[in-house]
């Protein structure tokens, strides 16, 4: 069950004090603090709980009590590993994602949810790891993997203000739709940042400030007036999505307990006081500069000046929400 943790035990560390880890028949070891850390359904519970008393406990069990209760997204439509392809496929992204990530290396999802990323890409000859606070996203996310036999996917429970990996393990991490979930987005870059190797990169996706306007207005008139305005919504009004994806959607958009809302502007700094060079951004943070069909992800772009990030943004703020307002920005460690 644990074969995924046992061929890549070199690269993990406990969370608690940072020494090496043993993996006993029924639960993981610390080899210097010896703490142990159990395992239920083949998922190793690496997860620290943050101190008392602290802000970040507090945000942590509020959107972690959120997402076992709603894990997202569900597995609905996705009966086995040709349609999470087909699925991923459809998303522009996604697909150059696949293409232009190499194979034999190793990638790090945080904050993977249900894991449909890891697991896609995972197809490929890569070993990928997945990890969330929630079980129960991971538990869906491993009974999808061994249904399909994804060998070189791997799920963890962890916190990602107290890594299970070794500094500088990873060519690439991914933290999409995470960071402004946590009681302080900056530090948790940070925390995750050190994962990456030099010359590696870092894909981070947050809500935008700009184009997260329209969701906050739905989510006052949904309040005022009652769900049967969710018609509102672009994604609700979709016939190719099923009731239960809408619901999933609904309660994710608008009933989470804590966000967090950031510009193109807040995250070039991030990259420039972490040793971060911009590559990349989804949308582009130059006017008149657009993401094409075949853009080559991890080639250097202008990163643009206030001005651009402000037109940029504010088109945001009516073409973004139909996907909640996320923007993705792409580093490389220098």
């Amino acid at each position: 069950m644990l074969e995924h943790m046992v061929e890549n035990l070199d690269i993990f560390i406990c969370p608690a004090c940072r020494g090496d880890l043993e993996i006993k028949d029924e639960h993981i070891a610390c080899l210097k603090c010896h703490n142990t850390y159990r395992i239920e359904d083949g998922i190793p519970l690496l997860f620290l709980t943050p101190k008392d008393n602290s802000i970040e406990k507090d945000v942590t069990n509020m959107v972690k009590s959120f997402y076992e209760r709603t894990p997202f997204p569900d597995y609905d439509d996705l009966e086995n590993v040709e349609h999470l392809i087909e699925k991923a496929r459809r998303s522009v992204f996604m697909h150059l994602l696949n293409e232009q990530i190499p194979f034999n290396i190793r990638v790090l999802e945080v904050g993977c949810g249900t894991g449909q990323l890891t697991n896609f890409l995972s197809t490929a000859s890569r070993v990928v790891f997945g990890t969330d606070t929630c079980l129960n996203s991971l538990k869906l996310a491993q009974e999808f993997k061994e249904k399909n036999n994804l060998k070189r996917a791997g799920f963890y429970q962890m916190n990602l203000f107290s890594p299970i990996f070794k500094d500088e393990s990873f060519p690439l991490v991914i933290c999409n739709g995470v960071l402004h979930h946590t009681s302080d987005p900056f530090v948790g870059f940070q925390s995750i940042a050190r994962l990456v190797k030099r010359g590696g990169y870092i894909i981070i996706g947050l809500y935008n400030k700009y184009g997260r306007i329209m969701t906050d207005i739905r989510r006052v008139i949904f309040k005022v007036l009652g769900e049967r305005f969710m018609f509102l919504d672009p994604r609700l009004r979709r016939d190719d999505i099923s009731d239960a994806r809408k619901h999933t959607w609904f309660l994710d958009q608008y009933k989470n307990p804590y966000e967090s809302k950031h510009t193109i502007g807040e995250v070039l700094r991030w990259f420039d006081s972490s040793s971060f060079t911009f590559i990349n951004s989804v949308p582009k943070s130059k006017v008149f500069h657009s993401f094409s069909e075949d853009e080559a992800l991890f080639s250097q772009n202008p990163r643009g000046n206030w001005f651009d990030h402000f037109l940029v943004q504010t088109k945001l703020m009516f073409s973004g929400s139909r996907e909640g307002g996320l923007f993705l920005m792409i580093g490389m460690k220098k």
